[in-house]
């Protein structure tokens, strides 16, 4: 079982090979994740770009609305991309789990530095406004973002 900081790390890989398909930085990110996936093994690097391509192939066909009831704004290109943001979680973990515990902590790192290597950049001064790219949150989740926040929580009749 993967700790929640290796996890994290899987999530964010998934969410940076959906944010990633269709963009600039899909070459890049595309030839990244397939090396860091391959480990030197040429053969399944090779495997890995066909996946990836796979990826960019389904996700661009949800979004321009090539399916029944796809398109940029539709319920259906989110549960797809949704869905390949898991599948490539999943992957993404399975490679972590399956490495000695010794070097899963070196690897998952690579996989740091190149998730952070393709984020998307905030714009100059975005981040005083709190403004805030490129997550995704599955589940219960509380977020803030932004300088001096203040929270008012109030239950019941108040």
């Amino acid at each position: 079982m993967l700790s929640e900081a290796l996890v994290t790390v899987a999530a964010a890989g998934g969410t940076a090979v959906v944010q990633a398909a269709g963009t600039d930085a899909w070459t890049g990110l595309r030839e990244r994740v397939a090396r860091w996936f391959g480990r030197g093994d040429e053969a399944r690097e090779r495997a890995e770009l066909e996946r990836l391509d796979r990826t960019a192939g389904v996700l661009a066909a949800a979004d321009s609305g090539s399916g029944p009831r796809s398109g940029p704004g539709s319920g259906d290109a989110a549960r797809v991309r949704d869905r390949q943001e898991g599948a490539w979680q999943s992957r993404f973990e399975s490679l972590l789990e399956d490495l000695p515990a010794e070097e899963r902590e070196p690897v998952a790192e690579e996989l740091r530095a190149l998730v952070k290597e393709f984020e998307t950049p905030v714009e100059a001064g975005a981040g005083a406004g709190g403004q805030v790219s490129g997550k995704v949150f599955r589940g219960p989740t509380a977020f803030q973002a932004g300088d001096n926040n203040q929270q008012e929580n109030r239950f019941g009749g108040q």
